[in-house]
């Protein structure tokens, strides 16, 4: 099995889960923007810290890094599962094309 994750904010630079790869690079037709209200980890009901997320533009190119987890279902659903607790968006599973440098 092989799963991959896009990051494009602090996954960039701390991924938090086991990986086995990581290739910089970018997306096409989104661009990251500092718009989504945040209460999980870095604000309050009261003062939502912002944080990245990203929009659809067409035409848009957003750079960050792909990280490949290889092994098992159970490798990959831990990466997920981090992923689902740490960051406000990744309840949301898109498929895009990934272009390396």
């Amino acid at each position: 099995m092989v799963f991959w994750v896009f990051g494009y904010g602090s996954l960039v630079w701390n991924p938090g889960f086991e990986y086995d790869e990581k290739v910089i690079g970018f997306i096409k037709d989104y661009r990251r923007v500092f718009d989504l209200a945040c209460i999980d980890h870095r604000g309050t009901p009261e003062d939502p810290a912002r944080t990245c997320t990203l929009e659809h533009i067409e035409g848009a190119v957003c750079w960050g890094a792909a990280y490949c987890v290889r092994g098992s279902p159970e490798k990959e659903r831990a990466a997920m599962q981090y992923l689902e607790r740490r960051e406000c968006e990744y309840d949301q599973k898109t498929l895009v094309d990934f272009f390396k440098v």
